[in-house]
């Protein structure tokens, strides 16, 4: 699952520079093309885990590698117009690396070790963020796009079959719990919502992250500090690895309302010390302690709640959740910096964060659906 995450964190600023460098448009038609694929992820995240659940693995992993592979292949040799319109279905027919992963582990691991599970597992993430985007650019500043970009969908086709070739369990029953998969329970018996809480807490803690690096991309550029931004990052993401291992190694962590709200709280005081770069580096280190528990514990929560005849579905949703706190967090906060300072970008991700959490917190102290029963015996 590393390496199938590897070629997604390659693949925005590769079609980014492409589409600039390449094609000779701007960058405001590379955010027109990188957000359709984004939305089409957000768009096909649950109906490929409903298809998960019903189909198995192969069968959809198999038609997702295929059809990626071809839109790599084929994109360097479309018009703008035609990348434009392809970007939607494109980006729904992604591989569901992230959400497959997490089916896996809750299949193999039994619940009281999954917090260590999902933290190693978002570890695995930071460092495909460390690697992946710094490859990726180098590779197409040194290479042909054209056959960057079709060794691209190469590489999405070759980690799509090693999946199938080795076709984790993704149902209980295979793994440790040996869980009957049994019918599926109907919509509303298990969208509590607990569930719709947790998937907005979720949307607002990716809203956080991307509004925080926006900000610290602005207030380097600001003070002509850019040459250390791989550094800065660097940091960002070994602060979060290191979150993630001491959430994963000790057996009672925060809760995940408690970490978000942490998260975000601690991010709208940075921009009173965005300057010098190191300066902002060491006050960033905080909430990026939080990153990785909290995107952890998200997980945790959602493989708890959700019915093991419906997790590919539940898994997709937290997917399609994280994808729409990505797309609305970056104009958000981008809004907030071209109109006052990259100061007031912190405050705009954290502020932003605790609006999308207390919703979710709010949400999930509804009470149950009438229909909760009908779970109940779903499950005997």
């Amino acid at each position: 699952m590393f390496l199938a995450r590897l070629p997604m964190t390659m693949n925005g600023v590769m079609l980014t520079l492409y589409i600039v460098t390449g094609l000779g448009r701007g960058y405001g038609a590379a955010g027109l093309v990188g957000g359709g694929v984004t939305l089409g992820m957000a768009l096909g995240a649950p109906l490929l885990g409903r298809c998960l659940d019903r189909y198995g693995l192969r069968p959809v992993v198999a038609v997702c590698g295929i059809g990626t592979t071809l839109f790599w292949i084929a994109a360097p040799h479309l018009p703008f117009e035609a990348l434009a319109v392809v970007a939607i279905p494109a980006g729904a027919l992604s591989v569901p690396a992230g959400s497959l992963a997490r089916q896996v582990l809750a299949t193999l691991v039994p619940a009281e070790e999954r917090r260590a599970a999902y933290s190693l597992d978002t570890i695995s993430i930071e460092a495909t963020f460390m690697i992946g985007p710094a490859v990726g650019i180098a590779a197409i500043t040194a290479f042909s796009p054209s056959w960057t970009l079709a060794a691209l969908g190469v590489l999405f086709g070759g980690t799509a079959f090693l999946i199938w070739l080795v076709d984790p369990p993704i149902r209980d029953g295979a793994g440790t719990e040996a869980v009957a998969p049994g019918p599926r329970p109907p919509l509303r018996s298990w969208l509590t919502g607990r569930l719709v809480g947790t998937l907005l807490i979720a949307g607002g803690a990716l809203f956080v992250l991307v509004g925080t690096e926006l900000a610290t991309l602005a207030a380097l550029r600001a003070n002509g500090e850019l040459g250390v931004t791989g550094l800065v990052i660097a940091v960002m993401c070994a602060a979060s690895i290191l979150g993630g291992i001491v959430h994963g190694a000790v057996k009672r962590s925060l809760p995940q309302g408690v970490l978000m709200l942490l998260l975000a709280l601690l991010v709208i005081p940075v921009g009173l010390a965005d300057h010098p770069w190191w300066l902002l580096m060491l006050v960033l280190i905080p909430t990026n302690l939080l990153c990785a528990p909290t995107l952890a514990a998200t997980t945790e929560t959602v493989s708890r709640i959700a019915p093991p005849q419906v997790r590919g579905e539940a898994m997709g949703l937290q997917d399609a959740f994280t994808r729409l706190g990505l797309a609305v967090g970056g104009p958000v906060v981008g809004f907030a910096i071209d109109h006052s300072s990259p100061e007031w970008g912190f405050a705009a991700a954290g502020v932003g964060g605790l609006v999308i959490a207390a919703a979710g917190l709010l949400r999930r102290r509804a009470p149950a659906p009438i229909l909760e029963p009908a779970l109940a015996e779903s499950r005997s």
